[in-house]
């Protein structure tokens, strides 16, 4: 009985009456692997490798797909395709809609894997994955997986001018703190490369010894200021065109959530772009999603007696995060009198004020909650203090 117990069930055939080629795309900057499962083949997955980049070869490899199913079946199949969001970006996935075909792009962290604690992991297992993962979406099996929704070339591109002012910043602060530390190396404090007169105060600088600044690393610094002069001009030339972007939205009949924000007092243009580009642009069911989206949704942990809250869960977009926790720091000092600045307030007070990092998450959430459903639905935000026109 125990060997009986034992006994690995069958494997039962997979259903395809669907009616589709369903295949399933892994890809990379050499090669992309193709694995598709035709009606009429039992429940034989086939794999075939493209050279990456290739789309003739690959529309070459579906239309083989459909004479093979169409000679063992004599009906014409569709194909349906999926592909996981990755470097690739979106291009292919347009390639295919233009070519009229059906094709998703899933997030890949939302496909359920083994939890073996060694668990085998190849192109060929996850291509069957994304197969059996796009035949349970088919079906209609509810949260198999998370489809992504690609956005128009036109809203992909809005969001390049928010993205690279973040580089170009993180630069910037990377070339500041290289040279404080070169002269804090020297006995110096108290430079600032970001003034004006950054160079004037360069050549008068002494060391703690009181002798003159090295030859050396005066070149070396002097070569820092250069980038970093740079990197400011860059800067003004994104932000030049952030704001000729917003004056568009402005100056429209229908404006956008970008121009709303700017009427609330506490968001400039660089949060309304941000807000605007990374998330509020799309169009959401309800307060749920919203949250879900920038990753600011609770994950709770329910197993018999334990019952503990694991915090956010962090797996939404990083950037609409990162500024919502920031918006929320200066939504208490912008608009205090404002209801969900009394919430936050009353709650850490409640706490002895132990509790302002989590609970500022918290005031995170609800807040994109309701700059959500201002920009939608014109609700403007209780307590809330609007800029004079």
């Amino acid at each position: 009985m125990q060997f009986l117990a034992d006994r690995p069930e069958e494997p039962t055939a997979i259903r395809t009456d669907l009616g589709a080629i369903f295949v399933s795309m892994e890809l990379s900057r050499s090669s992309w692997l193709i694995t598709s499962l035709s009606p009429g083949n039992g429940d034989k997955m086939s794999k075939h490798a493209v050279r990456g980049g290739d789309i003739a070869g690959l529309l070459a490899r579906f239309s083989q797909l459909r004479e093979k199913a169409q000679a063992r079946t004599g009906r014409c199949f569709p194909i349906i395709l999926i592909q996981e969001a990755g470097l690739d970006g979106f291009w292919i996935h347009r390639v295919l809609r233009a070519e009229g075909l059906e094709s998703h792009v899933v997030d890949p962290a939302s496909i359920a894997t083994s939890r073996r604690r060694r668990r085998a992991k190849t192109d060929r297992i996850d291509g069957e994955a994304l197969i059996r993962a796009l035949l349970a979406y088919k079906r209609g099996e509810p949260r198999v997986c998370a489809m992504v929704k690609v956005p128009t070339p036109e809203e992909e591109d809005n969001r390049r001018i928010s993205r690279e002012r973040k580089v170009l910043i993180n630069e910037r602060v990377r070339h500041v703190n290289r040279i404080k530390g070169l002269l804090f190396a020297q006995g110096i404090s108290g430079y600032e490369p970001l003034h004006r007169n950054r160079r004037e105060q360069l050549g008068e600088l002494r060391t703690g010894d009181g002798r003159v600044l090295p030859e050396h690393i005066k070149a070396q610094i002097g070569r820092e200021l250069d980038r970093l002069e740079l990197l400011l001009e860059q800067v003004k030339a994104v932000e030049a065109e952030r704001d000729v972007l917003l004056a568009v939205t402005q100056g429209a009949a229908t404006p956008a959530a970008a121009a709303m924000l700017l009427d609330v007092k506490g968001i400039g243009p660089e949060l309304a772009t941000v807000l605007w580009s990374e998330g509020l642009f799309r169009s959401f069911g309800n307060r749920r999603q919203v949250a879900a989206y920038a990753g600011l949704a609770p994950t709770p942990w329910q197993s018999g007696s334990v019952d503990r809250e694991q915090g956010v869960s962090k797996a939404g977009n990083p950037r609409l995060r990162t500024t919502m926790i920031q918006l929320a720091w200066l939504w208490l000092r912008h608009q205090p009198h404002s209801a969900l600045a009394l919430w936050f307030h009353g709650r850490t007070e409640r706490n002895g004020g132990r509790t302002r990092k989590t609970t500022i998450v918290a005031l995170a959430r609800k807040l994109l909650v309701a700059l959500w459903k201002y920009v939608t639905a014109g609700v403007v935000i209780e307590g809330a203090t609007m800029k004079a026109a």
